[in-house]
């Protein structure tokens, strides 16, 4: 069964639940739209928390023919992975003469829950690009591993320069960069449903898609303001867990022999169980544990942990990422 965190939010009967799963979807776009399959449930006779999973890494050819001769032979290739699904969450100490002081929305048990909410949110998406179980065998492997070498990583050897000097009013560079994105955005079957970046790699997108009348921008039914490159959302992921930089990095690369400063990764994604999409085990996608003011001692704790989850790419062409795009001079 596919949910979402909308479904998790109608079917929770816990309030502080409720609070910190809208809280999640009003903050984070990306996580509001992204499917969980919870098909994962040891105590229904699974014994283990690991996904396996199909990936197809190239569709199968088709072509027309002469008559009176065959078709030139060629397979679908399909690998398969497994993935092991991990609770994301974290913990809190409050005391109880502290914790219940004030309005019930602003104190400082209400605060922690608040900032375990965004830290969850930003940890999940840093993990759905940059996880590695090479590096952390908590997490899951991200877009940034599993799109490399792949059909729809784009520009691995070259340099696109997006920025405001090298586009300006040259027509003919600011419709290459268009050409460009929108080859991104339709690398993927059925287009995009949304393209990734950061803030510098937003705006570069927002400034393409004025040139080309491509981008709109209007609210949401939770009040969000939703901007879009002709059909798909400009997500921009924002900072990581620690505030050290974005979850996307601006960086210096070697690129074809020469060192260049500024570049960066854009992503464009479709939401779906045979593209990208969640995994988690049957039951609650997202719980809050408050604290026990009941039971003796004057250190409380309170917990939140979405999951068990995991993130899974079944197809290459589900997403796409565009190489060393060069956003800043």
């Amino acid at each position: 069964m596919v949910i979402s965190l909308a479904d998790a939010q109608v079917n929770t009967q816990d309030d502080v639940d409720f609070a910190v799963i809208d809280d999640l979807r009003r903050r984070s776009w990306l996580l509001d739209q992204i499917p969980f399959d919870d098909c994962v449930n040891p105590s229904g006779g699974g014994s283990t928390l690991t996904y396996g999973y199909t990936r197809l890494v190239t569709p199968a050819p088709a072509a027309f023919r002469e008559f009176n001769r065959e078709y030139d032979p060629g397979q679908a290739v399909r690998k398969r992975y497994t993935v092991d699904l991990k609770p994301l969450g974290g913990s809190f100490n409050v005391d109880r003469a502290l914790a219940r002081l004030g309005q019930a929305a602003t104190n400082e048990e209400a605060f922690q829950f608040e900032q375990l909410s965004i830290s969850v949110r930003t940890r999940f998406q840093d993990e759905l690009i940059n996880g590695d179980t090479a590096v952390d065998t908590k997490g899951f492997d991200g877009l940034d591993k599993s799109l490399a070498g792949t059909i729809t990583e784009i520009g691995a050897d070259t340099v696109a320069d997006w920025t405001s000097e090298a586009l300006g009013d040259d027509r003919s560079a600011s419709n290459d960069a268009i050409d460009l994105l929108d080859q991104l955005v339709h690398a993927i079957n059925g287009g995009a449903d949304a393209i990734l970046t950061n803030d510098k790699g937003a705006a570069r997108v927002r400034s393409l898609g004025r040139r080309a009348g491509y981008y709109t921008r209007s609210e949401d039914a939770l009040g969000r303001e939703v901007e879009r490159f002709g059909t798909a959302v400009i997500v921009d992921l924002g900072d990581n867990t620690a505030g050290t930089g974005t979850i996307i990095p601006t960086e210096t690369r070697t690129v074809g022999g020469e060192s260049v400063t500024g570049l960066t990764d854009i992503y464009a994604v479709q939401f779906g169980l045979r593209a990208l999409h969640g995994v988690s085990v049957l039951g609650p996608l997202l719980q809050t544990f408050r604290p026990d003011y009941t039971a003796p001692g004057a250190v409380k704790k309170g917990e939140m942990e979405m999951g068990p989850v995991a993130g899974v790419l079944k197809s290459t062409r589900g997403a796409g990422v565009l190489r060393n795009v060069k956003v800043l001079g």
